[in-house]
């Protein structure tokens, strides 16, 4: 019997890396920012890994938060994508695109050109949007949660049935018998007017190699796993605790049982945001120089975070035996609990922070075993199936983990040492699927 391999994605935000301050890092051109040959060399290197995919978010507004940030994200997750596939031959590409505001004609023709020019390697994360100012973009005001996911079950589901429009054989393509395609297989389809979006079709694209893209989704929520139960083949998953991230990925295999479907076809991807360095110390500094233009905004948190008040004077300094004694976990805050336990382990209040324990994905800082022992604790308690890796600084930080952390995870057989085949779906070892979704038991 074969033993089962984890699975890794990495989130491409934007030319630096998974830290906002990334751009000012001395080793990287701050030009990144619209450089494609720079989203290559990232893609190729994270294709040397054997990752199975990378992950493109989006967000329909103002990403930067202030004048030191960077933009979070690429300027156009699809023509990112078009490069970077040229330019690789096995990694998936998956990107964020709303349902709430694209039309699913567009979407669909842009979705299946791109996983045919692709070779069958491109996956949807089909999300809802909340943020008013992405629905000022469009002149309009987000309507309520019933809505938008009423909506978003309509999309998906003419988008399918978009793409399934031509047939699987109705390419003939014969220069003797002079027929191109038979158009009794390339028809319009039947979902023209549903209550919030219609489409005629059909979609002059044939399948690609895996059929049509993957379906994932992001969100835990009732209405976000009625969507993923129905729909995904894989869930971009945000938890901070390995309890959590047993119980987000519990949940999502409910959501497939309840909608007929096996709860294997799934895949559940939980964050990590390592940093990677010979000593802990290095990693530590390397850490740090993106905490300390904020440290002094971080103190304060920090001390919410521990229950204890905390100031500047502190910074170099261990908390002290009464500190500790006086210190709780906050628990409105899940990493509460890993900031305690490395303050009782006697690191200084700046140390603490560049732990990056404020981070929104767990963090292990240090050599490349720290990281690999902690994807596999959580992939061995079947927390996840596999990770979306957030490097610090893409210049060095994807080879840092495909050199160091990728070979440790071979070696104790828990990551492929090379490609299953040639899409996504294969990558993923999700079902081929061409056109709707097959009937449910649930919506």
């Amino acid at each position: 019997m074969t033993m089962k391999k984890m699975m890794i994605g990495m989130q491409l935000g934007n030319g630096y890396g998974a830290q906002t301050l990334a751009w000012r890092a001395p080793h990287v051109d701050p030009r990144n920012y619209t450089n494609p040959d720079a989203y290559v060399r990232y893609a190729q290197a994270a294709e040397r890994g054997k990752f199975q995919f990378l992950f493109l978010p989006d967000f329909l507004a103002q990403s930067q938060q202030s004048d030191q940030d960077s933009p979070m994200l690429t300027m156009d997750p699809f023509i990112t994508m078009a490069v970077m596939a040229r330019e690789t031959e096995k990694i998936g590409f998956v990107t964020t695109a709303s349902t709430t505001f694209y039309e699913p004609y567009n979407l669909a023709r842009q979705l299946k050109t791109l996983d045919v020019i692709s070779g069958g390697r491109i996956g949807w994360n089909a999300i809802t949007t909340s943020d008013q100012a992405s629905a000022a973009n469009f002149g309009t005001t987000i309507a309520g949660r019933d809505a938008r996911y009423g909506r978003a079950h309509e999309v998906v589901q003419l988008i399918q049935a978009l793409w399934g429009s031509w047939q699987e054989d109705a390419w003939i393509a014969d220069q003797k018998s002079g027929v191109f395609a038979d158009l009794a297989k390339i028809q319009p389809i039947n979902h023209l007017q549903g209550q919030y979006v219609a489409s005629r079709g059909p979609l002059e694209i044939p399948p690609s190699n895996q059929g049509q893209p993957v379906i994932f989704q992001a969100g835990g929520s009732p209405h976000s796993l009625a969507l993923t139960g129905r729909f995904a083949n894989g869930v971009i998953g945000s938890t901070y605790t390995i309890e959590d991230s047993i119980r987000q990925r519990s949940n999502v295999r409910r959501a497939a049982e309840r909608a007929g479907r096996d709860p294997d076809d799934i895949k559940f991807f939980a964050g990590i945001s390592p940093t990677i360095a010979p000593t802990k110390r290095e990693a530590l500094d390397r850490r740090g120089q993106f905490v300390e233009p904020l440290i002094h905004h971080r103190i304060g948190y920090l001390g919410m975070m521990l229950g204890i008040p905390l100031t500047a004077a502190e910074l170099d300094q261990p908390l002290t035996g009464q500190q500790l004694s006086s210190a709780r976990a906050n628990p409105s805050d899940p990493r509460s609990d890993k900031a305690l336990e490395i303050a009782r382990e006697g690191w200084s209040v700046r140390d603490i922070l560049y732990h990056g324990i404020i981070d929104y994905h767990p963090a292990p800082i240090g050599p490349p075993h720290l990281t690999a022992d902690h994807m596999q604790e959580w992939f061995e308690s079947g927390a996840c199936d596999g990770f979306w890796l957030n490097p610090d600084i893409y210049e060095d930080g994807i080879d840092a983990f495909v050199d160091g952390v990728v070979p440790l995870l071979q070696q104790r057989d828990l990551f492929h040492d090379d490609y299953d085949g040639d899409t996504l779906r294969d990558h993923l070892h999700v079902p081929y699927q061409y056109g709707l979704s097959e009937p449910t038991n649930a919506a």
